[in-house]
């Protein structure tokens, strides 16, 4: 999108952060973001905005990284800021079977395959991560493979994961589904 930072993208006359946090809000304790630019534009919509602490742009791992190390609670719920039609129960199911299967972490899914950056992971999994970061690697399956997963299913939620990666898809979405979040 011409190197324009997404979650500030207007979408219905807000930006999508807007819409993530409306979603997001009635389902957590805390949202905490993780931007490594346009920090005093995300401050306005959360209290704790944090950098990625590994690396520069190192990849949804180390934003990930980032919120493990700066939660102060058991779990932490990850969603990309592209994707403004969060299901509003996302976080109860992912918590739910993270629980029930006795996972280190859960993982969305639309049905046919993993929406990884859509993911509830225990804070005891910073070590873990920040082990895999430091030797260079950068494949979220790939660390996901050396942990208990919980696959979630959300096919009966498939707009959870609509996301925006051109203008194009912003005014289809702004056109097809109510915006005003």
């Amino acid at each position: 999108m011409g190197g324009v930072d997404k979650g500030l993208i207007e979408l219905g006359g807000n930006p999508m952060i807007a819409h993530i946090i409306h979603r997001l809000a009635p389902q957590v304790n805390q949202i905490i973001i993780n931007a490594n630019r346009n920090l005093t534009e995300y401050e306005k919509w959360s209290d704790k905005v944090v950098t990625d602490t590994m690396g520069e742009y190192d990849g949804p791992l180390a934003g990930m990284a980032s919120g493990l190390e700066y939660a102060d609670t058991e779990f932490i719920l990850t969603v990309p800021c592209d994707s403004p039609l969060l299901a509003d129960d996302l976080a109860l199911r992912m918590h739910a079977q993270c629980i029930a299967q006795n996972a280190e972490l859960a993982v969305a899914s639309d049905g046919n395959r993993l929406q990884p950056v859509f993911n509830l992971l225990r804070t005891s999994l910073l070590p873990s991560i920040v082990s895999f970061l430091q030797a260079g690697d950068r494949k979220i399956d790939k660390w996901f493979a050396q942990h208990r997963v919980a696959i979630v299913n959300f096919s009966d939620k498939p707009e959870t994961f609509l996301n925006v990666n051109t203008f194009e898809d912003r005014d289809m979405l702004a056109a097809k589904y109510s915006m005003d979040g």
